[in-house]
């Protein structure tokens, strides 16, 4: 595991933080980032160009001259595409440009363009973004001890900070991102990336592709089913049948008499 030192806010060295080797150790996939890069720019475009139609110019829907007998071309309406300040023929509408991309390729970008920075000892692990005001010059100066004067600048953050968001806003070249916002294309942008502690461990913990020792906790639906198992061979209880309804008696007609005979 790579093994980094951790600095206060005033450059000097105050421990060591170890980093998951898959995370921040990885190869570099240079196609990896060139395609993660392009989609977050592809996303990025408003795609509200509009260019008119034959329908949406102004002009009269008039014929301008009748069809033969002229000389000249036929011509049905002043606002074809073939006259000046006629309608654009399949010219460009708003769409959008973002298309999707599997998360595993994005997150391998992520490990990948981290293992650049701390290859290229373009990262810094800082103690804690621990600010006592909001001003911007002693914040550009802490800045100024920790590394130098690098152009831009990504500062990555855990939890909400008020006087690091005033402080860093009106500084050029520097950008804050909470780490659950990270992306490689931040990454890839600035010169050097300034973690907080805590920033670095989430980022190792959450990218790692190393499971966990801790045994997995159970389900809730497995413990109730445990906890009350079916028993075997138990047929459920059948309702007895109602028995039939006898059929209605026929209604009996009294039978004719039979008639005398005659004599």
């Amino acid at each position: 595991m790579p093994v980094v030192d951790v600095r206060n806010l005033e450059g000097k060295k105050v421990g060591t933080v170890e980093l998951a080797d898959d995370v921040f150790s990885a190869k570099v996939n240079q196609n990896l980032l060139h395609e993660t890069v392009r989609h977050f720019l592809a996303g990025k475009r408003s795609g509200t160009h509009k260019t008119k139609d034959k329908s949406e110019v102004s002009g009269a829907g008039r014929k301008l001259w009748k069809q033969k007998g002229t000389g000249r071309a036929r011509i049905g309406s002043i606002r074809s595409p073939l006259w000046r300040h006629g309608g654009t023929v399949h010219g460009p509408v708003p769409r959008k440009y973002d298309y999707a991309l599997p998360k595993k390729m994005i997150v391998g970008a992520l490990r990948s363009a981290l293992s650049s920075k701390l290859a290229e000892e373009k990262m810094t692990v800082v103690d804690g973004w621990t600010l006592d005001s909001h001003k911007t010059k002693p914040f550009r100066q802490a800045l100024s001890k920790l590394d130098g004067e690098t152009r831009t600048i990504l500062l990555v953050a855990t939890d909400a900070n008020v006087n690091l968001e005033r402080a860093s806003r009106n500084l050029e070249g520097v950008t804050l991102v909470p780490a659950r916002s990270l992306g490689p294309y931040d990454l890839m942008r600035h010169d050097r990336v300034m973690l907080s502690r805590e920033a670095a461990e989430k980022l190792s913990r959450t990218l790692s592709l190393v499971k966990s020792d801790q045994p997995i906790q159970p389900e809730a639906a497995a413990e109730e089913k445990k906890a009350s198992p079916a028993k075997a061979g138990v047929k459920k209880a059948v309702a007895p049948k109602a028995p039939k309804k006898a059929a209605a008696a026929k209604s009996a007609k009294p039978k004719a008499k039979p008639k005398a005979k005659k004599d």
